[in-house]
């Protein structure tokens, strides 16, 4: 589809119109030269207009009902007349790069809401569950006039902890009766947790999950002496501890932001923001360079079979893309 003017996409936004929206972002998701200068013109016209959202992301292991959780979390504050977009990554095609999951189709009540917005997106391999883009597309949600923004990751493991550096509040979902409430538990993602919600509290379950919540507390009250995130149950199913679970978050963000921690949380992120952009650049060039891509086949069938250490080939790679370094 051929991209639009930028005062298209900018007024399209800003007036809240759906379809321009889903173009806006399309444009950003673009890895095309020329839409990735335009994009930019229209993340920077709008960029006054973000920041007033409450950015949350939720994580969780694998069958822990996340997109059951957000549907029933997100019809709670648009019953509560909020606007919601979430941004759903799934786990991509190894074939297509596609997404594979669907969860807007598991988001069945949302979907339906005019006052939400759900966007599925691949996350292409990227490390943390997030789409590369999932920043920029939390801005122009916020510049159409959602006030709040869901970042539902993909679920795979330690690395999620990316998304900690992108959202105000960090929800981890767990479950009881999996054997996963010690021994299972993702040291990585706890260490930066907000709050632990125990889903799945309803029927034979419940006593479980009380018994779960009692196990976390204790064991984040020896990994994270002084910052003991809330440990809480909740069933999306039924949609009990829903309403008690977003007060609590509104209170903490309340409490950051007259502290003024809200505001240098974000500032942080700006910038290490800036830095991953910087990283992912430079790997790009590397990877399209030619003396690169003439010296990797050798090397990597050397690394294979033995013959040089992958120290050195580092080296000779970094060699032919920086004359001048040890090579």
């Amino acid at each position: 589809m051929k991209p639009l003017p930028a005062d298209a996409y900018v007024e399209g936004v800003r007036a809240g119109d759906r379809a321009l929206l889903a173009r806006a972002i399309t444009l950003v998701e673009s890895s095309h030269p020329r839409h990735e200068a335009l994009a930019q013109e229209v993340l920077t016209r709008l960029l006054p207009h973000t920041g007033g959202s409450r950015r949350v992301g939720i994580s969780g292991v694998p069958g822990v009902g996340k997109s059951t959780f957000i549907d029933a979390l997100g019809m709670h504050l648009v019953g509560a007349g909020r606007r919601v977009a979430v941004l759903a990554i799934d786990p991509s095609s190894t074939v297509s790069g596609g997404s594979i999951l669907g969860d807007k189709t598991r988001m069945a009540r949302l979907a339906r809401e005019p006052a939400a917005y759900i966007r599925p997106s691949p996350s292409s391999g990227t490390l943390g569950g997030v789409a590369r883009k999932t920043r920029e597309t939390l801005l122009l949600c916020e510049a159409a006039g959602f006030d709040v923004v869901v970042v539902e990751t993909v679920g795979v493991g330690q690395s999620e902890t990316v998304v900690a550096d992108m959202v105000d509040f960090y929800l981890v979902l767990m479950l009881a009766g999996a054997g996963d409430e010690l021994q299972g538990i993702k040291r990585g993602i706890l260490e930066v947790a907000d709050m632990v919600a125990i889903n799945k509290a309803d029927g034979d379950n419940k006593p479980r999950a009380e018994r779960a919540r009692a196990e976390y507390r204790a064991a984040l009250h020896l990994m994270r002496a002084g910052a003991e995130p809330e440990v809480t149950t909740c069933s999306a199913l039924e949609g009990t501890g829903i309403e008690t679970l977003w007060s609590s978050i509104e209170t903490h963000l309340g409490a950051q932001a007259v502290s003024g921690n809200l505001e240098r949380r974000r500032r942080m992120q700006q910038t290490g923001w800036m830095w991953s952009m910087v990283e992912d650049g430079l790997q790009a060039a590397l990877r399209a360079h030619p003396g690169v891509a003439a010296l990797v086949p050798s090397l990597e069938a050397d690394v294979l079979e033995g013959r040089i250490t992958p120290t050195s080939a580092a080296l000779r790679v970094l060699g032919a893309f920086l004359p001048g370094s040890r090579g």
